[in-house]
């Protein structure tokens, strides 16, 4: 369905940006194999280098074919736009120009070069602050780091892991989180780019979770090489976290992609067994999905990811539809709250972002007691 959307979208900017052109015959069509091209790349490279999820192509080849799939991306939607407007008779002259639909295409170029470098830099720090109802006033304060959508792979490599690393290092936190999605690809081909992980560190410990990125290439072999690097896996499972001679419970569960892999499906009652009733709960989930269930079995905080914050301005309710409304930042899900990151990283596959800035979030929690 995927790649036919997309042979769709080619099509149609073929036909109202390129079609209306009194270019040669030749450069148009030299133009309509690339327009396709560019729309179908990701079926080719699953074919040939690797996986969808996982191309091993060198990061440069990535960062060129993903401007150009944005831009295929932005100049259908704004061609959707000037033929919807075309429908207007005293609009119709101007917004049918060849001039203006060719501008379209470059404009849309430029606007998805920037996206990509907005995509692959090293994010800023997102300061948050979140009040839980059940925390400990001696735990008031208490700074916790979410990183979460990693995306190891060719597209970020080691040298963009090790800064990430290096700057959430910097903010020497109590607790750090890894809320799922740490790589693309195989434990071979992914060694050297995630060992910066090794180099955590948090003074409550540092945690992680799976998400649905690490069952699609050697789930058991990842899971193994993340207690090499000193990862705890959180997997439907919980620890209690002493401080102050205050504790919390954080919380980890799996994610839906189990079960096509025949893994253990989330189960945020198997996570929680034996919590004393009445304690602080922060439950890791990589998506967003499920939050209404998870705050009646007693969770304070969730935390997730997996949306990418909808990488691109307006976006949103296409993500929205996905993740149950939930897209990014904070949420009230009756007594609980829930923080959606808009990712460290993201997919190599629609490097991309505009108006939705990648980001190492900092949450300073608060106690309504305190």
């Amino acid at each position: 369905m995927f790649h036919l959307v997309t042979a769709i979208l080619a099509l149609y900017v073929f036909w109202r940006m390129v079609g209306p052109q009194r270019w040669p015959r030749p450069v148009k069509a030299l133009l309509g194999v690339l327009i396709l091209a560019v729309a179908e790349h990701h079926l080719v490279t699953r074919q040939f280098f690797g996986s969808m999820a996982s191309p091993e192509i060198p990061g440069a080849l990535l960062m060129v074919l993903g401007c150009a799939f944005g831009a295929l991306i932005i100049s259908a939607m704004v061609l959707l736009v000037l033929d919807i407007a075309a429908l207007l008779p005293r609009l119709r002259a101007a917004v049918m120009t060849p001039r203006l639909r060719a501008g379209v295409g470059i404009a849309a170029i430029l606007l998805s070069a920037l996206g990509v470098w907005q995509a692959v830099r090293v994010p800023e720090v997102r300061e948050v602050e979140i009040t839980l109802a059940q925390l400990p006033a001696e735990l008031d304060g208490l700074q916790l780091v979410q990183l979460t959508d990693l995306h190891a792979s060719r597209l970020l490599q080691r040298p963009w892991m090790e800064a990430v690393v290096a700057r959430a290092n910097a903010l020497d936190p109590d607790l750090l989180v890894i809320t799922g999605d740490l790589v693309d690809g195989t434990v071979a081909a992914r060694t050297r780019d995630v060992e910066p992980l090794r180099a955590l560190k948090a003074r409550l410990g540092v945690y992680a979770i799976a998400g649905n990125h690490e069952y699609y290439a050697e789930y058991q072999q990842w899971l193994e090489h993340f207690a090499q690097l000193g990862l705890p896996m959180l997997l439907n499972s919980h620890v209690t976290i002493i401080d102050a001679g205050a504790s919390l419970v954080l919380a980890g569960i799996t994610d839906p992609a189990a079960a096509r892999f025949g893994q253990p499906l989330p189960d945020v009652e198997a996570a929680l067994a034996g919590v004393p009733k009445g304690a602080a709960v922060i439950l890791l989930s990589h998506r967003p999905m499920a939050a209404s269930f998870n705050a009646l079995a007693g969770v304070d905080l969730q935390l997730s990811g997996h949306t990418h914050g909808g990488q691109v301005l307006g976006m949103h309710w296409v993500t929205q539809a996905f993740n149950e409304g939930y897209v990014s930042g904070e949420y009230a899900v009756g007594d609980m709250r829930l923080y959606v990151s808009n990712g460290t990283g993201l997919w190599n596959g629609f490097p991309l972002r505009l108006g939705k800035p990648s980001e190492i979030t900092r949450i300073t929690l608060r106690s309504a007691e305190g």
